[in-house]
């Protein structure tokens, strides 16, 4: 289901029209109803505006200028907004549910891709140093062990300090150049485990080469592990996004993902405006939990040891 919403949203079929101002500022859920509005804003809408104050002064542009709040605020008639939402609009009148389906597209794009990179770089380099051992196997020890001698939050963050560049592809970068530790050391194991296997010793009697060994005769049955971890990173990658926007340091400002709506929600809660946090909130925890359950069965599914 996410992923046709991803690919929907893509496509502009849906959601494409997240950015517009379709409602008043902070806009409560339909459920709610809504807004009362102060006395003071009422009158004020009444054209209270060139009055006499308390000491008898009359402030000429007080006219115009309340005409130009009216028109700017989206009040008149050729420019209505609703008074609520579905689930809510945030401070400029967006509407929420449209902000998280579309913030799907850009969280679940994320993870993905991210995914595939450290997947791809962790297999590579766990076959050749599972394969062929020795000084290949000591030189990407060496380099998996500085990778993860540093946290790795840490490392994350102190990369994406340091270039400053804000976008999605920046972010996926990041995350799957230093993501891959994990799954390199599962495959590396794997690969240990296989080489001295009668089938890849029968392959090379016959002259297989080592590449044709390596991705073609152990690879298969390693796939596996490889498909379980994929899946594994998209729901971490996921989180690290999520955390990377929120701090500033994920997706620009003219892209919307579930982050930045947290980053957003942490001064409405100040204002008592929940909605926006309970949406990404909500649409995160299914994604999570539909991957977490994904996971298990694709496990189940692939596991030669639970056949």
């Amino acid at each position: 289901m996410f992923l046709a919403v991803t690919a929907a949203s893509a496509a502009g079929w849906i959601v494409r029209d997240w950015g517009a101002e379709a409602g008043v500022s902070y806009a409560p859920p339909g459920f709610l109803g809504a807004q009362t509005r102060s006395s003071a804003s009422v009158e004020r809408d009444r054209g209270t505006a060139g009055k006499q104050d308390d000491y008898g002064i009359v402030d000429p542009l007080a006219p115009d200028l309340a005409e130009i709040a009216k028109t700017l605020s989206g009040r008149s008639s050729s420019q209505a907004r609703a008074p609520t939402l579905a689930f809510g609009g945030d401070k400029w009148g967006r509407d929420v549910l449209k902000k998280a389906v579309k913030g799907t597209q850009t969280s679940l794009f994320v993870g993905l891709a991210a995914a595939l990179l450290a997947t791809f770089l962790g297999t590579l380099l766990g076959a050749q140093a599972g394969y062929y051992g020795g000084w290949v196997d000591d030189v990407l020890n060496w380099f998996y062990g500085v990778f993860t001698s540093i946290p790795y939050l840490l490392l994350v963050l102190a990369i994406a300090a340091v270039l400053n560049e804000k976008g999605a592809t920046t972010v996926i970068l990041i995350l799957g150049l230093t993501g891959w530790t994990g799954i390199f050391r599962l495959v590396r194991a794997e690969y240990l485990k296989h080489r001295v296997r009668e089938y890849v010793l029968a392959a090379d009697a016959v002259g297989a080469s080592g590449m044709r060994r390596m991705f073609v005769h152990i690879l298969p049955n390693v796939s596996h592990v490889i498909l379980v971890q994929l899946s594994l990173h998209v729901v971490a990658f996921i989180k690290l996004e999520v955390i990377l926007s929120f701090l500033g340091f994920g997706v620009g400002v003219d892209t919307v993902s579930w982050g930045s709506m947290l980053a957003e929600s942490a001064t409405e809660l100040l204002l008592g405006k929940w909605w926006q946090l309970a949406a990404a909130t909500l649409a995160m925890a299914l994604l999570v939990t539909a991957f977490s359950l994904f996971t298990d069965a694709l496990r189940d599914a692939l596991d030669p040891r639970l056949k």
